[in-house]
């Protein structure tokens, strides 16, 4: 079986080729692949699937096995596959997830994909859209109860479910040990990835979130583990949802290792690579 191992700002993933390959156990493939020990190593598989509503499917497996239903880094990459592999000549394609279908825009030089821009529509912020269990409504700095501690959450769906607080020492917060409980918390029945940002996040000033992911683990902003494209995307929604962003403006974000990218407008978020 053939595979593209490929990353977005070290969100790496590897690609199959659904039209080409026939993979019956996607769950336990991912999480033999995905072992950084005794497999390739990665963040989680994807496959490129025909599909009846878009031009492309995609189809994601964490690392754990577990079918997510979209990435914005993983996403990105499927982009450049499918028109470096020949498999589109188009500079805008339309990918279906479990998120819904999202549009993609190609940025092609020297016959290449240099850079893609990605749609993710608006974030989810009630309740019920995370989803997280609870009184109907937004959660917005709310307390949530983990082991022998209480932290202050937002929480937002860019597709799937982030818990985030605003800290003022991303470095400092323990993502490690509360993490996983934040993950697999019964208030989330889908589990959620989690992350702790710096209250400046979105002005143009440092200070990269230090973010878990569902199914994976931890990532944090800086240094080897480096941040998702959902998770990172989520974040600038949910400071705008506390009003620490101006509606209608860019939000940008500098990430470790890439220049500013523009986090998106009130109306939806906008990935770009």
């Amino acid at each position: 079986m053939r595979f593209t191992k490929m990353h977005g700002i070290g969100n790496d993933y590897l690609y199959i080729d659904g039209f080409q390959e026939t993979v019956k156990d996607p769950e336990t493939l991912a999480r033999q692949m995905s072992d950084r020990h005794f497999g390739v190593g990665s963040d989680g598989l994807i496959l490129i699937l025909p599909s009846a509503q878009a031009d492309f499917r995609m189809r994601m497996f964490n690392a754990d096995g577990s079918e997510a239903e979209m990435c914005g880094n993983g996403i990105r990459c499927l982009a450049k596959y499918v028109y470096d592999h020949g498999l589109t000549r188009k500079d805008a394609i339309t990918v279906e997830t479990l998120a819904g279908t999202l549009t993609l825009e190609l940025t092609v030089q020297g016959g290449k994909v240099a850079r893609v821009r990605v749609d993710m529509g608006r974030p989810r912020l009630e309740r019920g859209e995370i989803p997280m269990l609870g009184v109907p409504g937004r959660v917005v700095n709310e307390p949530l109860a983990v082991g022998d501690r209480s932290f202050q959450v937002t929480a937002v769906s860019m597709g799937n479910p982030h818990c985030v607080s605003f800290v003022p020492d991303v470095a400092a917060f323990p993502v490690t040990t509360y993490g996983p409980l934040i993950e697999r918390h019964p208030a989330f029945p889908r589990r959620t990835s989690r992350g702790a940002a710096h209250p400046d996040l979105g002005t143009g000033r440092r200070g990269d979130p230090g973010l878990r992911h569902r199914g994976v683990g931890h990532r944090g902003g800086r240094g080897a583990h480096r941040p998702g494209g959902t998770p990172g995307r989520g974040a600038p929604a949910r400071r705008r949802s506390r009003d620490r962003v101006g509606r209608g403006r860019p939000c940008v974000h500098d990430w470790a290792g890439g220049g500013g990218l523009p986090g998106g407008v009130a109306r939806g978020v906008r990935r770009r690579r």
